[in-house]
């Protein structure tokens, strides 16, 4: 692609970095074939190859208007798109510069600004979310049907094994998950421990900074990202081998803490080192150590969703599917099992319609094998499943700390 951006842009590393990015773009429309809001409206605007175009046009100096903004609001930055660019296209690194650069040139709607600045105030902090997650459960039996769906499940605490060992890893304690599916990181640590690993959470962790950084709110995003790299560091300087974390999510942001710190002179180095720790558990966890466990495997089956942060962002499509079959799992069919739930972290808040139609079609092609569990690997990604499932959803680590004799 031939570009024409202004040379007092090009001059700065981020008009740079955009400017290799859009000449890396051959026009081919592989992309188009995989994204989840191409598929729905057709729209070229609303596809990889369209936004692309709108960034390219808005860097050059043309005008940018609320409607150039929602074709990239509507994007769920899934990353499908990567997973299929034969050339190579950063397009999340892209679609981030343009919704940076059009949200100082274009005002949002009132409703807008507040909806973002209370997921940002909320969501990220399990102190302030724990109140309304409470307060959801208590009058959830009241509700109707269809307003109790959307309610979240909260999940029990598990307790986590008192064993030391000399192995030992870290894991993050997070935001949403920490409050409403805070068993997810008991049954990791319950599976390491049989493993002869010890798991620890360090309190003062949460956050991982995802929904303040993709929100545009860089600096705020960064400061959850250094106060986690404060609270691991002393433990990575002990020999904690690794971050495992259980959230595909979180996973995908903790890898780019390098990345998005490389500029910092204090926590560059740091960061770069928590992104090389920073590990999916089906990246620790092989069929080869459990097959000394001895597992006692339901007889159900089972439709693993494969969110989009662990199959796209982190490139491990497969990974989990492989290792549930090799421990004797009965895995069902899913089609088209690359495309979004629509959850995107707080895309389900922001874009409700897109996110349902996702949702249902993804329900649809999850039920088509007739499971009787839905297993997962995010809590977004569970949360948003368990709104209109029909059958259990769970981690997959749960699946297999459950299996535990």
């Amino acid at each position: 692609m031939q570009t024409q951006l202004p040379d007092e842009f090009k001059d700065n590393n981020i008009g740079k970095e955009a400017d290799a990015i859009l000449r890396s773009c051959v026009h081919c429309g592989f992309c188009n074939a995989t994204c989840p809001t191409y598929q729905q409206l057709g729209d070229e605007l609303d596809s990889p190859r369209g936004r692309i175009y709108l960034i390219k046009q808005m860097l050059e100096g043309n005008a940018v208007t609320t409607k150039t903004q929602t074709h990239l609001d509507r994007c769920l930055t899934c990353l499908a798109c990567e997973t299929t660019c034969p050339s190579g296209v950063k397009y999340g690194r892209l679609i981030e510069i343009g919704r940076e650069y059009i949200d100082k040139k274009v005002t949002r709607s009132l409703p807008d600004i507040l909806t973002r600045k209370a997921l940002r105030t909320i969501l990220p902090y399990p102190q302030r979310l724990s109140p309304f997650i409470k307060l959801s459960q208590i009058i959830k039996p009241a509700l109707p049907k269809s307003l109790k769906r959307k309610l979240p499940n909260v999940q029990a605490t598990l307790s986590m094994p008192t064993t030391q060992h000399q192995r030992k890893m870290i894991t993050l304690a997070g935001c949403a998950q920490s409050v409403v599916k805070p068993g997810t990181n008991g049954a990791a640590a319950k599976i390491l421990d049989r493993l002869g690993i010890t798991l620890t959470i360090p309190p003062s962790t949460g956050c991982c900074g995802a929904v303040s950084y993709h929100l545009m709110k860089h600096e705020e995003g960064l400061g959850f990202m250094r106060r986690n790299i404060d609270a691991w560091w002393p433990l990575i300087e002990s020999g904690h081998e690794a971050i495992i974390i259980t959230a595909s999510g979180c996973g995908a942001m903790v890898k780019e803490y390098g990345a998005a710190l490389k500029d910092d002179p204090v926590y560059a180095d740091r960061a770069a080192k928590v992104s090389a720790l920073a590990k999916d558990p089906s990246e620790i966890i092989t069929g080869e150590e459990l097959s000394s466990l001895q597992l006692n495997i339901p007889d159900k089956k089972i439709a693993f969703q494969s969110p989009c942060t662990l199959q796209h962002a982190q490139q491990l499509g497969g990974h989990v599917e492989a290792l549930l079959t090799k421990l004797g799992f009965e895995l069902a069919i899913v089609t088209d099992d690359h495309l979004c739930c629509g959850s995107a972290g707080t895309y389900s808040i922001l874009q409700p319609k897109m996110s349902q139609t996702l949702l249902e079609n993804k329900l649809t092609a999850l039920m088509n094998d007739q499971p009787d569990i839905i297993a997962t690997a995010n809590i977004g990604c569970h949360m948003q499943l368990e709104t209109k499932s029909v059958v259990p959803v769970k981690h997959w680590l749960e699946l297999i700390a459950e299996a535990i004799v």
